[in-house]
């Protein structure tokens, strides 16, 4: 499948209108990915007009997530798509330019927000009864994201930033620190003085390190076999960093919890070995969430010990909005430092170089932002 941009345009004057800011072109670039064929490219498309109870973002930072990797190399399809092409991006900060119709009086246009990565389909039968929703579509998959200048918004995806908070933090917050921050303290109901592991040190687990210790987990194990991964698990609040190639892992981790074993562990690598091995260093009652993404089956290779200790096995997708409003509220307190987070920003012409640099690893990398 092809990679590619496609040369820049002359732009265009429009005059802006009623709650607009003033816009200079109707055209914009956008990293596209056609969902037929594969071919992802950076194109020119008509600046988007929002509809009503929507808002048009002037987009100043997007995040390229591994979910975003394994959608250009069709790994991952989406399943509420409805068009033959998709401006990938769920992880978006910028600025309101424009209110459509219906839009309610606490926004307004020059306002800083993060969006939401996704939103209640808001036509099936649980969402006219306010239950939770088994079609959320997902930005920048299911619809249009925020690689591009400018991004729609249903109004309530909208998460309004202090002043103090670069773009680039606040855009990652939705899914590479939100997710983690969901599958620690709703999925897996972390309890602080508790042991918990952290397999996977890459842009979700490194955040779920510093979350960790954050929620009051101890000690915090993290288990990567990069050395500057374990170097950076460890910067980042771990206690014990571990190769999970070392034969005697499951004694370190039982030395480092007095033989109880890890009250959590989290699987970000989506690897059938690495959540056999999480699972034999489990405590008696402990939990595993699976929030790495994969294909292969889920086995238990002793199926009688993790009935015994009556362990658990959980399945993890994704945050709620209410833990990005958590997040921002902690990131405002400054109890949350994301500095560390954005290893590169890129222009968004470079959409395919930051999407390669990360399949690669080259530069072992966080996160990588682009700035349209």
């Amino acid at each position: 499948m092809g990679i590619g941009t496609t040369g820049p345009r002359a732009p265009l004057r429009h005059s802006a209108g009623l709650g607009e800011a003033p816009l200079m072109t109707d055209t914009m670039q956008a990293a596209r990915l056609d969902l037929r064929t594969g071919t992802f490219a950076v194109e020119d498309v008509p600046v988007p007009e929002p509809g009503p109870g929507q808002v048009r973002i002037e987009v100043k930072a997007a995040g390229i997530c591994l979910s975003d990797v394994h959608l250009i190399d069709g790994s991952l399809t989406p399943v509420h798509a409805t068009a033959d092409k998709v401006t990938l991006g769920h992880e978006t900060a910028g600025i309101i330019n424009a209110l459509g119709p219906g839009v309610p009086g606490p926004w307004t246009v020059g306002q800083r927000v993060l969006l939401q990565a996704g939103e209640r389909c808001g036509s099936c039968a649980a969402c006219t009864r306010f239950e939770p929703c088994p079609a959320v579509r997902t930005r920048g998959v299911d619809y249009d994201g925020g690689w591009a200048h400018y991004a729609l918004a249903s109004a309530h995806t909208l998460v309004a930033l202090p002043d103090d908070l670069p773009f680039a933090q606040a855009a990652v917050i939705p899914d590479a620190v939100s997710t983690p921050w969901a599958a620690i303290t709703t999925t897996g109901q972390v309890r602080p003085g508790r042991p918990a592991g952290v397999w996977g040190i890459g842009g979700l687990g490194t955040h779920a390190v510093q979350l960790l210790r954050l929620a009051g987990a101890a000690p915090v194990v993290a288990v990567d076999p990069l050395a500057s991964a374990r170097d950076r698990a460890l910067a980042a609040g771990a206690d014990l960093a571990l190769d999970p190639a070392d034969p005697a892992l499951r004694d370190h981790v039982l030395a480092a919890t007095a033989g109880r074993g890890l009250d959590l562990a989290l699987d970000f690598a989506g690897v059938a070995a690495v959540r056999d091995q999480a699972v034999r260093c489990l405590s008696h009652g402990g939990r595993l969430v699976l929030v790495g993404l994969g294909r292969e089956p889920l086995t238990v290779t002793n199926s009688i010990a993790f009935s015994y200790r009556e362990q658990h096995v959980l399945g993890h997708y994704g945050s709620a909005p209410a833990h990005v409003e958590e997040l921002v509220a902690l990131a405002r307190l400054h109890r949350l430092d994301l500095r560390d987070s954005i290893t590169a920003t890129l222009p968004l012409a470079e959409a395919a170089q930051g999407v390669e640099q990360l399949r690669t690893k080259t530069g072992d990398p966080v996160r990588i932002v682009l700035v349209p």
